[in-house]
């Protein structure tokens, strides 16, 4: 029981770690599509290969991080992408791993219907209701944030999802390898 909890949490760890390192690399490029697809791939990574407590860890922790470290948008939006994050994860917990006809048939549902509702709950929140009726922003910025949390969400999440479903496999049998050499 220590053990299966001393390395989830190190799992978590080397999770978060990937995150930042990775949401700074890539912010500094300027890129938000590089770098949202970059932190969708890990989210799913994160709960396909953890677990949802792992997976939820990692959504919350993203936002936060990256407003941290510079890339991050305003405070009061972040609540709106931990929505968005947690409904990305919860959705690949319940269907990514489901067992429906061909093995790729839930992987892909998940990643669609994930994707969607990750995009329509920032959407929903950030650019239909936040900007223009929350934040009292000039119009050229309050243009410039509903953009970006719009197809582009939709976008990353697509794009994320379909390297996650690149390394899910190799890194599964991975993990499984170490676990039967522990």
């Amino acid at each position: 029981m220590i053990k299966e909890r001393t390395l989830w949490i190190t799992r978590t760890a080397v999770f978060i770690a990937l995150l930042v390192v990775l949401q700074a690399a890539t912010g500094a490029l300027g890129s938000t599509i590089i770098t949202g697809s970059v932190v969708n791939m890990l989210l799913i990574v994160s709960v396909m290969t953890c677990g949802m407590m792992s997976g939820l860890c990692v959504a919350v922790i993203s936002p936060v991080m990256a407003k941290l470290i510079g890339i991050g948008p305003l405070w009061s939006l972040i609540p709106f992408i931990v929505a968005g994050n947690i409904t990305l994860v919860l959705i690949w917990h319940f269907i990514g791993n489901r067992r429906w006809g061909h093995k790729y048939t839930a992987p892909i549902i998940a990643l669609t219907a994930a994707a969607t509702a990750k995009f329509l709950v920032l959407y929903l929140g950030i650019a239909q209701i936040t900007v223009p009726f929350l934040l009292r922003l000039p119009a050229p910025q309050a243009a410039v944030i509903s953009s970006m949390f719009s197809i582009p969400q939709l976008l990353t999440a697509l794009l994320g999802g379909g390297v996650a479903l690149l390394v899910l496999s190799p890194l599964k049998k991975a993990i499984r390898g170490g676990r039967e050499q522990s």
